[in-house]
C-alpha cells in the first residue's frame, strides 16, 4: 500500500510540475482533495478494524455468557453486538463514500491535466 501511495504521489507531483501555471490551481486543488480523501480512507479503515475487534470480543463474551446461563448478560451482549454492527455498517458506508470521492477526484485531476495539455 505504501508503494502505491508513493507512486500516486510521485505521479501527481510530476503532473503538477508539468502543468502550465494557468491550470495549476485546479490541479493543485485536485491533488489536495486526493490527499484529504486518502487520509479519510485510512481513518475509516482504522475505525472498521476497531469495530471488527469489538464485535469479535462481544461475540466471545456472548458465547461465554450463554454457556454460563447468564440471561441478563446475554441481553446486554446482544445489545452491544447490535450497536457494534451498526457502527461497523456506518463506517463501511463512510469508507465506500470516501473511495468514491477519491475516484472522482482522480478523474477530475486526469481531466484537468488532459485539458491543460490540449489547450497549449
Amino acid at each position: 500500500m505504501k508503494a502505491v501511495t508513493a507512486m500516486v504521489a510521485g505521479g501527481a507531483l510530476v503532473v503538477a510540475l508539468w502543468a502550465p501555471a494557468a491550470g495549476a490551481q485546479e490541479i493543485k486543488n485536485d491533488l489536495k482533495d486526493i490527499k484529504e480523501d486518502r487520509q479519510e480512507i485510512r481513518e475509516d479503515t482504522r475505525e472498521i478494524r476497531q469495530d471488527r475487534r469489538e464485535l469479535y470480543q462481544d461475540r466471545r463474551e456472548l458465547r461465554k455468557d450463554l454457556k454460563a446461563g447468564n440471561k441478563e448478560e446475554v441481553k446486554e451482549d446482544l445489545a452491544e453486538i447490535r450497536k457494534d454492527r451498526k457502527e461497523l455498517r456506518e463506517d463501511l458506508k463512510d469508507r465506500r463514500d470516501d473511495v468514491r470521492d477519491l475516484r472522482h477526484d482522480r478523474r477530475d485531476l486526469r481531466r484537468d491535466v488532459r485539458h491543460k495539455r490540449t489547450s497549449k
